[in-house]
């Protein structure tokens, strides 16, 4: 079980940023107290730390850095300090000036387990405002060879990469403040070479707004390179002559940011984050622009991590639900982006297709209330009369009274043309066509008995919009459709335009909630409706009650907290069975932990045990891939929606129909096999 939950099996890396407080011109003193933040990154399992820019001698030692002294001062002190932490397991990144020939060299030197890597000299030279570098160095730019360091010959460039042998995907680029805020960092051409961890050693002196533009570019640059990015700023003991420091530390992930520092802290800071390699891998994968072909430009130093492999905890917080930002005003920001792209969407097509009218089908269920509400908004924009939405509601053997009442509730309170088709008559008579048992008076309740009702009342609906001159209106989600949770060729998988198509089960009760509270095409009564429409039991209604309560969705085919999470992971980054097993697990094993979404019900805030897991993936790994692809592969048009993907064949997925699951639960069965 610990290997299992090691992060590093999982194709994670643990990282740190630190600063620390300086002594200027000492540079044993400094080493001493980088070896001290050394020893405890290697204790929590830090693969590799980065310390601020010239951190051994302090960054404001002006001409100072000229004397003799101050430079053989900081050699020795590298060299004991590497010899110091010959026993730990974490890579050490830090800053001193270094001669090379005749020249001076502003430098990061990496080192491990008693061995200097390499050493990167500085690129970009600042010499604007405060800045003067260019009187004591010079630019490594085009930079590549050795350099003598304790009798060894050191790589010594600007066309370095360091390579864990054994930890897959951890390539480690360096660049040193003022490279990042160039057009084109240096660490561009490092990532593009295969670098997924990007260090940068940076003194920057604090001014006001000063720490927001780090923040903007370390988050630009680490998703503009699909990479880690580690970013120290020097903080106390340098010289405040004419400048402040505030030791600000950042660590992005494509763009996210998983930790950062509280600044102005006078002993120093660390923090430690855990970053994906398997997503920063798979994101290039997809992506296309990151090719083998620009490794030849740079030189490979490889060295063995050697991580102990055992449960170092997770030092990152994986969404419970991907799809539904855990911030309420984030969470209100998709809401407003997903609802303005189905209404835009639907605009545009009810304009091309030259409609009348819209058809749509409704349940009292989500997704109908949903796309009726789009549909309204659309007629709306539009300049519609809402009496050109056709809305039905059709009973089956099966339909609640709770379910047929909501359905009228909202089509009354939004002024649609509202009426009702009862459906079991005609349904009753198929059945008897076809000789099926039902139809001979047998209560037998099987697939065709459900698929006669589904597919009559996309009969119906079709039909109604040929006299009408409309459009049917789909109302099936993304998860449905992933699940193959719909009848092929009927209402949930079939329409003129489903305008549900991209948005997961999760987010559209949110979606709702927000339409509900925020737009104006929706009323105070149409509100009350909604509210209980959103609290309500999914269940599709086409099988009697024969004691056992409303038939249940969830029960048949898995939570769908469970299985959006599953479907985010394997759309957005094509993830290994086991790898969304680790993460579920780390999402959902404690209910009363992390951050559940507003308004999420407290009776649905459960925990999830790994066999519960398990048992939920092996049945979403069945379905996605085995059967159900035959359903999406002749899905109707419907808008992208999500940044975590669409199921459109014409879109994000295209899959052969007659594919297979064995692969993914061979994972899963070699997985419990391991756990037990």
């Amino acid at each position: 079980m610990s290997d299992f939950l090691c992060l590093y099996r999982q194709g994670f890396a643990r990282v740190a940023a630190c600063t620390t407080p300086i002594m200027l011109g000492d540079p044993q003193h400094n080493a001493e107290v980088v070896q001290d933040r050394l020893e405890c990154c290697h204790a929590q399992g830090v693969a590799v730390a980065v310390f601020p820019e010239l951190g051994l001698t302090g960054y404001t030692l002006e001409d100072l850095f000229f004397q003799q002294a101050v430079l053989d001062g900081a050699r020795d002190a590298l060299l004991r300090l590497v010899e110091r932490t010959a026993d730990l397991m974490t890579v050490g990144i830090v800053g001193l000036p270094l001669r090379w020939g005749d020249s001076l060299y502003n430098c990061a030197a990496i080192f491990h387990r008693g061995r200097i890597l390499g050493i990167v000299p500085k690129t970009m030279l600042p010499r604007y405002r405060e800045f003067y570098e260019t009187r004591h160095f010079t630019s490594g730019r085009g930079c590549t060879g050795t350099i003598m360091l304790g009798g060894e010959a050191v790589p010594f460039g600007t066309d370095l990469l360091f390579e864990a042998e054994d930890v897959p995907g951890l390539v480690l680029g360096v660049e040193i403040c003022e490279d990042l805020w160039v057009p084109q960092p240096p660490s561009g051409a490092l990532a593009v070479a295969g670098a997924t961890v990007l260090a940068n050693l940076s003194a920057s002196p604090v001014t006001v707004g000063r720490s927001e533009q780090r923040v903007l570019l370390c988050q630009a640059q680490s998703m503009r390179t699909v990479s880690a990015y580690l970013y120290a700023a020097a903080s106390e003991g340098e010289s405040t002559t004419d400048l402040s420091w505030d030791g600000q530390l950042l660590v992005y992930e494509a763009g996210d940011c998983l930790a950062s520092s509280e600044r102005f802290v006078r002993e120093g800071e660390m923090v430690v984050a855990d970053v994906d390699l398997d997503r920063l891998r798979q994101e290039r994968l997809q992506s296309g622009h990151f090719s083998s072909a620009h490794e030849g430009a740079f030189r490979r130093i490889g060295f063995a991590l050697k991580p102990e492999m055992r449960d170092w905890g997770l030092k990152r917080d994986v969404p419970r639900f991907p799809f539904v930002p855990a911030r309420p005003e984030r969470c209100e920001q998709d809401c407003q982006e997903a609802w303005n792209i189905q209404v835009q969407a639907l605009c545009q097509r009810l304009k091309a297709a030259h409609a009348r009218t819209m058809i749509i089908g409704v349940s009292g269920g989500l997704d109908s209330a949903l796309a009726l509400l789009v549909a309204v908004k659309a007629a709306d924009c539009l300049g519609w009369e809402r009496s050109r939405i056709l809305a039905r509601t059709m009973p089956g053997f099966a339909t609640g009274g709770a379910s047929l009442a909501l359905a009228h509730g909202l089509m009354d309170s939004l002024g649609v043309n509202a009426g009702e088709l009862d459906i079991r008559p005609t349904a009753q008579a198929m059945l008897e066509a076809i000789d099926h048992p039902y139809g001979q008076g047998e209560p037998v309740y099987d697939v065709t008995f459900e698929n006669v009702q589904a597919g009559l009342r996309t009969d119906f609906l079709f039909r109604l919009a040929n006299h009408h001159q409309g459009l049917v209106i789909g109302t099936g989600d993304m998860s449905e459709l992933a699940l193959g949770w719909c009848t092929y060729g009927v209402g949930d998988q079939m329409a003129h335009y489903n305008v549900n198509a991209g948005l997961p089960k999760t987010l559209i009760q949110h979606v709702i909630r927000w339409a509900a509270a925020q737009d104006d095409s929706v009323s105070d009564a149409a509100r009350t409706v909604l509210e209980k429409i959103v609290s309500a039991e999914i269940s599709p209604e086409l099988v009697p009650d024969q004691g056992q309560g409303v038939q249940s969705t969830q029960q048949v085919i898995g939570p769908y907290p469970l299985q959006d999470f599953t479907l985010y992971h394997v759309l957005r980054h094509g993830f290994s069975p086991e790898k969304i097993v680790f993460l579920q697990f780390h999402a959902w094993r404690d209910a009363g932990q992390g951050h559940w979404p507003l308004n999420y019900p407290e009776q649905d805030r459960r925990a999830y045990d790994l066999p519960a897991i398990i048992h939920w993936m092996r049945l979403f790994m069945k379905r996605f891939f085995a059967t159900s692809q035959f359903k999406r592969s002749a899905m109707p048009n419907g808008p992208k929606v999500v940044a975590g993907g669409s199921l459109s064949p014409r879109g994000d997925w295209r899959a052969p129909s007659d594919g297979t699951a064995t692969l993914w639960l061979s994972v899963l069965e070699q997985l419990e096999a391991h756990l037990r």
